[in-house]
């Protein structure tokens, strides 16, 4: 007769996939973002924005693994869209600040009423992922 895996291996499994989901959703946002390929610019800032999103709803899922998922990626979302806002705002710090490439993955360079839809699908997205993650690591 076999055990059923315990919460405290099913918690640990949960947080292994968030992080290797961490591990491997960066770079690829990064070349997503940076590469110069036969896909227009749009294309690559579309699909950056959303691996951004994801990004972020995994790290916080994974700092605060019991905070609820819709909340964080809600959460996620509002801040992110806030920051899209805060693009508008040019003073010199955040302009510094922008000029670094820390600054430029973080704050954005400039406005565009494009991105809140990358924004929401990556929202959307990261939850159905770390939603789909949860069940998996804690189905019994």
């Amino acid at each position: 007769m076999t055990s059923p895996i315990s919460p405290h291996h099913s918690f640990f499994k949960y947080r292994v996939a968030l992080l290797i989901s961490i591990t491997v959703i960066i770079p690829l946002g990064y070349v997503v973002r940076f590469s110069r390929g036969p896909a227009p610019e749009w294309f690559n800032d579309f699909f950056g924005s959303i691996a951004y999103e994801v990004f972020w709803i995994l790290l916080v899922v994974l700092i605060l693994p019991r905070f609820s998922q819709i909340r964080a990626a809600v959460a996620v979302c509002l801040a992110t869209c806030g920051v899209e806002f805060l693009q508008l705002w040019t003073p010199p710090f955040l302009q510094a600040m922008r000029a670094t490439l820390p600054g430029r993955l973080i704050l954005g360079n400039h406005f565009t009423w494009s991105d809140f839809i990358s924004y929401f699908l990556g929202s959307f997205l990261g939850w159905l992922w770390v939603r789909w993650l949860h069940f998996t690591c804690f189905r019994f």
